[in-house]
């Protein structure tokens, strides 16, 4: 394959997912490497270096969140949690030591398919350190600190951008409510979420086309929120 084919670990321990993972993967374009262990893993990431990493939680010789940080270690790879564990405190435990998302056993293959094209996004755009964001019919310039709709700018309260710039940084990426809150008043209102829930609502009245049935921020309810991106 092309060098510039996107590489994609599998790390699962049950033959039957490698299989259809491998399968929908490549017929997807992209090249595959497998481990069935958190050893062949860390092998093949040292290896292999792959782009993405398709992450089982439930390993045989390691507890697959104790590999999630070292996996996330240079040289950088994306990192989805592809997992049958479906307690919500197990998807914030994941994401908040450094997944950028987290699926859960039974999953459906397209939905997989555009979180990793979501995940390689988002790793091209961290690299390339990009400064404009499009979601939507929203443009935001992350270096000019400013939002616009089409020709007109959406003016948003230190707060409100704090968060959307934060989203905007990480496209596709689901952020966990106390990833959010951090950023946005500092760990004093770790564990404050209505204060989120406020100023998501405020926000999404200003650039959602239909703030009721929002599409550009989304919940993921329990865990946190992501941005939708264009591109």
């Amino acid at each position: 394959m092309p060098a510039s084919v996107p590489k994609i670990l599998i790390v699962d321990d049950e033959p039957q997912i490698r299989t259809l993972l491998r399968a929908t993967l490549g017929r997807a374009g992209y090249a595959v490497v497998e481990a069935a262990n958190a050893r062949e893993a860390l092998n093949a990431k040292a290896i292999d270096k792959p782009d993405l990493v398709l992450l089982d939680l439930g390993l045989p010789d390691r507890d697959g969140l104790e590999l999630v940080t070292i996996l996330r270690q240079e040289p950088r790879s994306a990192l989805i949690v592809v997992s049958a564990r479906d307690q919500t405190e197990q998807k914030v435990a994941a994401l908040d030591l450094g997944a950028d998302d987290y699926v859960t056993k039974p999953f459906d293959t397209e939905e997989l398919l555009a979180r990793v094209r979501a995940s390689l996004r988002q790793r091209l755009a961290s690299e390339a350190e990009r400064q404009l964001v499009e979601a939507g019919p929203i443009s935001i310039d992350l270096l000019a600190r400013t939002v616009r709709r089409g020709d007109d700018e959406v003016h948003l309260t230190p707060k409100e951008w704090a968060l959307l710039s934060e989203l905007a940084k990480h496209p596709g990426r689901v952020l966990t409510h106390e990833a959010l809150l951090r950023s946005a008043w500092g760990p004093a209102q770790l564990g404050q979420t209505e204060y989120l829930r406020v100023a998501i609502r405020s926000l999404r009245q200003k650039i959602e086309p239909a703030p009721s049935q929002p599409q550009l921020i989304v919940n993921e309810p329990g865990v946190g929120y992501r941005l939708i991106s264009s591109g």
